[in-house]
């Protein structure tokens, strides 16, 4: 299962709000920057985001976006879900209710894409934006105690 390049810049739109929470609204040329995000299609996915109610906007000198919850209430698989869909290996394993494929009855592969898209759904909805802020911490401090002259 591929990310979009999308989806990828949702994530780190995501996560650069979760690391300034409580700080207020960061614009969105400072979550370009941070993330090296071309702004033109940043805003768009911000845009895109708002209705969802992860994110919400201030306009205004002091405004730009921040998140709507806390950064442990937003999970990786719901940022993915909401920009690329559901987290599928192949379609046949999506809708019980609508069989996409002639074999599905019969069909060996079925249970491996189903174990993965429950593997892949256990690690991204497993993860949530504070595990990724408290691991960008860790590996900042690692690079600070591995400084040489």
């Amino acid at each position: 299962m591929n990310l979009s390049q999308k989806c990828q810049y949702a994530v780190r739109a995501i996560l650069e709000l979760a690391k300034r929470y409580g700080q207020g609204p960061v614009t969105a040329s400072e979550i370009a920057s941070s993330q090296v995000i071309p702004q033109r299609f940043l805003e768009v996915i911000l845009n895109e985001l708002k209705p969802t109610g992860l994110i919400q906007s201030r306009r205004g000198v002091q405004g730009g976006y921040f998140l709507a919850g806390q950064p442990k209430g937003i999970t990786i698989g719901q940022v993915i879900r909401l920009i690329d869909g559901p987290l599928e290996p192949v379609r046949c394993v999506g809708d019980h209710n609508k069989p996409s494929c002639p074999l599905r009855d019969r069909c060996a592969l079925i249970e491996l894409w189903t174990a993965a898209r429950k593997a892949v759904e256990e690690v991204y909805d497993g993860t949530n934006f504070q595990d990724l802020v408290e691991r960008e911490h860790q590996l900042d401090r690692r690079a600070a105690v591995d400084y040489c002259i």
